[in-house]
């Protein structure tokens, strides 16, 4: 089956409710089975136990990725398998796309025991009781759920926005439930050969583990450059290469990420990582004006530079076209009900957001409160603060499959630097509540993404996206838990470096200060960031797209590590390179590489990942 999509020139001008209606004519599928008990049970065990694929990644960057193509095709295979000897039958392929979302929802469930409450441990040196961190996550995912609909009209109908995992589950699902079935087999096997691939050189970078097993002389070194340091030290400005995150990584994990990504997103993390790191970074350390070196004291300086290019892109397009939601709010009172919105009865009513929001963000206050002692007053003023941040991360989402919760939580902490100066665990929960609830509202929309490619049913999506909340969480959270058996000393270790959390902390503590203690670059650093953000998705919009420069992409350079940005611009250069050079579609490399690139590039994530988690659980509890 071939996946019918609007044109680029289709996109950038036809109405919504033209776009609307040539997809319940086209796509619509019906009544076709998806959101049933096999579908919810399937996606639920699976998500949980992807769920700790996300523990790793989280562990190492500080951000999450999805596991949705993982979940597909081995559901895909479990239920051929299934049909096979008459046990059951296949699924159908909604059915696996329903079951995917749940899966995916899952896998998300980790993002706040990356960041926010694990900063708040360190900063207050209590542990949060384990079933405290189970509902908190609940109830902020479930917010993010409500704020996510009201955004799908216009990011997912209108926009049509990649959103670079859910297209490639949109993708993968229509091959493997193409008519021969071959297909679907030759994707299990691609993806089972990428991750024995990544999860092999995860292991083999594990000293510990291959001293174990009496293989050390295989052991491979974290990063390539390594041997470099060996017989010179490269510097920039007497700053070592290094010391500014310029190095290559050995695994091929943040490789994987990048062939999910189109290469204008690539290489704009490329120019955005060496303008900092090869640039600003060196000139700021030589003088003076960034304290040390590494990551940890560079991001604290250029965060704010690419938080502002994130911020203006964003809210720029966000601004750009208003009338999407003048007119579901048109569709939602009655107002030309049928003329408007020719999916009212698909949609998930705009009602149930508009009641919903309100009531769990009433809750959100509340357990703030009671749990994190949070001012009443200050915790309902971040609720409306979370539809801001949103939209910034549901651009970053929709454009390269990373969503800078991070960086929003700093926009976060600037705020409440201002509305409770020197209270550090205030500061910090509330930019949980931001960014928690903006991530999950983002990941929601990368769940319906393949729903909408495939003709598949949004309510469907939001009641298995909620089902996957708990699922992740009744996974994620004890094994968060397992890995650093209360002992808060752990945290920012070699192996549990948790960057994402030790930024939030830090960040906390120099506001505490209040914005006086900004250098006066950094505050330059946002106004330029601002104009850069804004010219870019203005020159975006006037060239249809075709401007070769993503200001998120950009922006998100800011806050990612070097290394973490080179691998994923290689990953997407190298993809695009093969799709230009690989041209006869009966050759191996052609149909792995070009048809199957987000095949190859989930098996990559998912096996580096998941054996990464248990090398950590072995280093630390075993060896």
């Amino acid at each position: 089956m071939a996946i019918q999509e609007l044109s680029t020139e289709q996109v950038h001008t036809m109405t919504l409710k033209e776009k609307d209606e040539w997809w319940l004519k086209n796509i619509f599928k019906g009544d076709m089975p998806q959101l049933n008990l096999r579908s919810a049970l399937t996606g639920m065990i699976l998500g949980g136990v992807l769920s700790l694929t996300n523990l790793y990644i989280g562990i190492r960057t500080g951000w999450t990725l999805g596991v949705g193509i993982s979940s597909v095709i081995l559901s895909f295979a479990f239920y051929k398998a299934l049909a096979k000897v008459r046990i059951g039958k296949e699924m159908t392929i909604l059915e696996n796309n329903a079951m995917q979302s749940i899966a995916t929802s899952a896998g998300y469930m980790t993002a706040p025991m990356m960041a926010s409450l694990p900063a708040y441990m360190m900063i207050t040196g209590q542990v949060i009781p384990m079933w405290q961190t189970f509902w908190w996550i609940i109830v902020l995912a479930i917010l993010g759920v409500l704020f996510a609909f009201p955004l799908k009209k216009r990011y997912i109908n209108d926009e049509q926005l990649p959103f670079p995992e859910g297209r490639a589950a949109g993708i993968v699902l229509d091959g493997l439930h193409s008519e021969t079935g071959k297909e679907g087999v030759f994707k299990a096997k691609l993806l089972m050969g990428g991750a024995f691939l990544s999860a092999l050189i995860e292991t083999m970078r594990s000293e510990k583990v291959m001293a174990a097993i009496k293989m050390k002389f295989l052991t491979l070194p974290e990063y390539w450059d390594d041997f470099i340091y060996k017989f010179a030290t490269p510097r920039i400005l007497g700053t070592p290469l290094k010391d500014l995150t310029i190095q290559w990584d050995s695994s091929i994990v943040m490789l994987g990420t990048g062939g999910l990504m189109n290469v204008k997103t690539g290489m704009s993390l490329l120019i955005g990582a060496f303008l900092n790191y090869f640039v600003l970074a060196p000139i700021m350390i030589q003088n003076g004006i960034i304290a040390g070196v590494g990551f940890k004291n560079i991001t604290m300086w250029s965060l704010w530079t690419g938080a502002s290019i994130m911020t203006t892109s964003s809210l720029y397009s966000f601004f750009a076209k208003p009338q999407v939601f003048v007119e579901a709010f048109q569709a939602m009172v009655g107002k030309n009900q049928k003329k408007v919105d020719p999916l009212k009865n698909i949609e998930l009513p705009m009602i149930v957001s508009l009641i919903g929001i309100p009531v769990m963000g009433a809750i959100t206050v509340y357990l703030g409160h009671e749990w994190f002692h949070i001012d009443y007053l200050l915790g309902v003023l971040a609720v409306p603060l979370v539809f801001v941040f949103t939209l910034i991360a549901v651009t970053s989402t929709g454009l390269t499959a990373v969503t800078p919760g991070g960086a929003l939580g700093k926009l976060t902490q600037i705020t409440y630097s201002i509305l409770a100066p020197g209270n550090i665990p205030t500061n910090l929960m509330t930019a949980g509540i931001t960014s928690e609830v903006s991530l999950n509202a983002s990941n929601l929309l990368m769940d319906i993404k393949p729903a909408y490619m495939l003709g598949g049913k949004p309510r469907h999506q939001a009641v298995g996206h909620v089902l996957g909340i708990f699922a992740g969480a009744l996974v994620a959270v004890p094994a968060f838990y397992a890995i650093f058996h209360n002992d808060i000393a752990l945290f920012t270790s070699d192996k549990l470096p948790l960057p994402g959390a030790m930024i939030w902390a830090a960040v906390a503590k120099v506001l505490a200060k209040g914005l006086s203690t900004l250098h006066p670059t950094a505050r330059i650093g946002v106004l330029i960031g601002a104009v850069i953000g804004i010219v870019c998705e203005h020159l975006n919009k006037r060239s249809k797209g075709r401007f070769p420069i993503s200001g998120v992409g950009l922006g998100l350079a800011f806050v990612l590590k070097f290394t973490d940005s080179l691998s994923m611009a290689l990953g997407a250069l190298i993809f695009w390179f093969l799709g230009r050079t690989l041209k006869d579609k009966s050759k191996f490399g052609y149909r792995t590489f070009v048809q199957n690139q987000e095949t190859v590039s989930a098996g990559v994530i998912a096996g580096g990942s998941i054996i990464g988690i248990i090398l950590i659980l072995l280093e630390n509890v075993v060896l």
